[in-house]
């Protein structure tokens, strides 16, 4: 190819990549001082939360008691600020979907008690935590220590990753939660939406492949095994064939339920309390409070 052709092909690439059809829903236009959500800047969010909420486990691992005031002093401070920040860029991009941020200041203000009030949720979240450790240490017979279900596994990861996102939802921060669980899914392959709402002593054993939908709600003392699927059926479409969103889609699972690898349960059903259901089976349908689902025997 000659040195023309080659300008040539550059050029009209430019341009069709520049076009208004081919750019459609794929560009974010920005304005200026108009922020964006960074994921290296949540990601050091999370890893503050977690050295916060489990103190030497995560973060510098010489606290003390000496020390643990100031360490926490520090890391608030900083997570506080952080945060206020890609608050008030989750806003300006919500303000921008709909007709432009013309209105930064006020979402500034908004960030900064939004921030706060998530910072003042982080006792609570460090308590529910707390059981979301034990029921994984009792849970698995191979865990010597809660230190070890905290340092090495993934269901407290992502567990705590859910549950801040959970809150941030909650406060009506957009966009950021779902990238905060996104981020958990990829350390960890458990992929749980930020909507689904999830009770105390709640744990995954193993995890991988463990899908959560948006409007699951999940009782105390639930637990899941890897490959467990909560989803939803096929949804209905409105009269221009678009999906109708915001509907309950998702599986109810009451206390004390126990569901084994690889298991997918779909729709707006129910699994009653401390029900079993058994590895590798396809439920669609209620499963009443005490029973226990298991693949038939065939001879």
């Amino acid at each position: 190819m000659s040195l023309l052709n080659f300008t040539h092909l550059l050029a009209q690439t430019v341009t069709e990549l520049s076009s208004d059809s081919s750019l459609k829903g794929l560009f974010h236009e920005h304005q200026d001082g108009d922020p964006l959500p960074s994921g290296k800047v949540l990601h050091e969010i999370i890893e503050l939360c977690r050295s916060i909420l489990f103190p030497g486990f995560y973060g510098k691992s010489t606290v003390n008691h000496h020390t643990i005031t100031y360490h926490i002093g520090v890391n608030i401070e900083r997570l506080y600020a952080l945060l206020t920040e890609q608050i008030l860029a989750g806003l300006c991009f919500e303000a921008a979907k709909q007709a432009g941020c013309k209105e930064c200041e006020t979402n500034r203000d908004k960030a900064i008690e939004l921030a706060g009030q998530f910072i003042g949720r982080l006792p609570a979240l460090r308590s529910i935590l707390a059981t979301d450790v034990e029921a994984a240490y009792n849970g698995d017979p191979a865990a010597e220590s809660y230190g070890e279900i905290i340092s090495c596994y993934p269901i407290i990861k992502a567990l705590s990753n859910y549950r801040i996102a959970h809150e941030l939802l909650v406060l009506g921060v957009p966009l950021i939660p779902r990238i905060i669980t996104e981020m958990a899914h990829s350390e960890t392959g458990i992929d749980i939406h930020p909507a689904a709402r999830i009770g105390h002593h709640f744990t995954i054993d193993h995890g991988t492949g463990v899908v959560i939908g948006a409007t699951c709600i999940i009782g105390n003392y639930v637990k899941l095994y890897q490959g467990v699927t909560l989803g939803a059926k096929s949804f209905p479409l409105d009269e221009n064939g678009h999906p109708i969103k915001g509907i309950p889609r998702h599986p109810i699972l009451e206390d004390h339920v126990i569901v084994y690898s690889n298991a997918t349960i779909l729709g707006r059903i129910t699994v009653g309390e401390g029900a079993t259901v058994g590895g590798n089976i396809w439920v669609t349908e209620d499963v009443p409070a005490g029973a226990r689902l298991v693949q038939k025997k065939y001879k």
